[in-house]
């Protein structure tokens, strides 16, 4: 009996050690992964430049024409006829639409009818009050009677100088509103004229930036309408009081419009240029964080590699940054703080890294930051 529980003892003892065997097998291969090098996250790179930016004051605004009205007539009346096609170019004081006048006209004939009868009575009693055969106050009466006669005419004729709608400015006149034989009131639009060789665009900056504004300073506006193309312009006036709703101050630029490819009304994107540039340091926007808790970028730099690497490139790990960043433009952001010109940050892939993880170059990217390349002409103009 002895013997025998001995034996089982001594087989469960076995069973016991093969199983610790095992697991002490399985624990140490579970300890040489965790302990084994993570390989390297591939990345892009780009190195931080310092460079020459100049300062710019970005804002909205809308075009409008130097000069533009929409042309209506002043009195009521037919139309007698339109002499103006839409879309056309029209000199200042070309008749554009006149207005049936025949009743004023007859009116006008009449008037001067009277005021000659006016005239020469009032001659008459000149020289007869000269004589005293006619009192004084019969003479002032017909004196009276020729200015009410003289104003009549004057009436006249400018009531039919309404009838008739002249081009106040050269320009380009819009589609036409009103027809031959058809009866317009006071006021009613006939076609929009506007002067489209020189373009104002106006817009609003704030009360901060007043000190950097000066008449004559340049502006580059750009416009939906023609991506990628900028036109160049002037400050010619600024507001001298400022909106107390907004606390913004309303600046006024002037552009030249030769080929009339800029229409009044037109949304404008525009930047003030401002005469001072200094040099910055630049990465492109893609390459900062941006958290609640600051802005960030990473940065490839050599580390420590781990035991047992054998591998002849340099060990990089991702550095986090915290910055404080400035404008940005054209795809570059200013760095103020935080960076130095010449550090590797990282493009692409933040998502997926944490402070110290292991990277590697890209050799996409290893062979576009190799070769010497000159900055782009939007570079340059930085």
């Amino acid at each position: 009996m002895l013997r025998r529980m001995l034996f089982m003892l001594g087989a469960v003892l076995v069973v016991v050690l093969i199983l610790a065997a095992i697991k002490f097998k399985s624990v140490q291969q579970q300890i040489a992964q965790f302990q084994a090098a993570k390989p390297a996250i591939s990345v892009e790179v780009v190195e931080s430049r310092r460079q020459d930016w100049q300062g710019r004051l970005p804002a909205i605004g809308t075009l409008k024409a130097s000069q533009g009205i929409d042309l209506s007539v002043e009195i009521a009346g037919t139309v007698s006829q339109v002499q103006f096609r839409s879309g056309e170019k029209v000199s200042k004081d070309q008749p554009i639409v006149l207005l049936d006048s025949l009743v004023e006209q007859a009116n006008l004939a009449s008037a001067e009818a009277d005021l000659d009868l006016a005239r020469v009575e009032f001659q008459r009693a000149r020289s007869l009050v000269e004589r005293q055969a006619i009192s004084r106050s019969e003479f002032d009466r017909l004196n009276a009677q020729l200015q009410r006669s003289n104003a009549s005419v004057a009436q006249l004729k400018a009531t039919l100088q309404k009838k008739r709608i002249l081009a106040p400015f050269s320009g380009t006149i819009g589609i036409r509103q009103v027809d031959v034989g058809g009866f317009i009131a006071a006021g009613t639009p006939i076609a929009t004229l506007q002067d489209l060789s020189t373009l104002f665009v106006d817009f609003f900056l704030a009360e901060q930036q007043v000190p950097l504004l000066a008449l004559g300073q340049a502006v580059e506006v750009t416009v939906a309408a023609y991506p990628g193309e900028t036109f160049p312009g002037r400050i010619t006036a600024i507001n001298p009081k400022v909106e107390t709703s907004t606390r913004n101050v309303q600046v006024r630029a002037e552009l030249e419009n030769p080929e009339e490819r800029l229409l009044p009304g037109m949304f404008a994107d525009l930047q003030v240029l401002l005469p001072a540039s200094a040099q910055r340091i630049v990465v492109p926007e893609t390459a900062v964080t941006y958290t609640l808790y600051g802005n960030s970028v990473l940065i490839a730099k050599e580390g420590e590699a781990a035991q047992g690497s054998d591998s002849q490139e340099p060990y990089l790990i991702a550095e986090r940054r915290f910055v404080e960043t400035g404008e940005r433009r054209d795809g570059l952001i200013v760095i103020l703080k935080g960076l130095e010109s010449g550090e590797q940050v990282i493009t692409s892939g933040q998502l997926k890294l944490d402070n110290g993880a292991h990277v590697r170059i890209a050799e996409k990217n290893r062979l576009r930051t190799g070769t010497s390349q000159a900055p782009t002409a939007a570079h340059r103009g930085n």
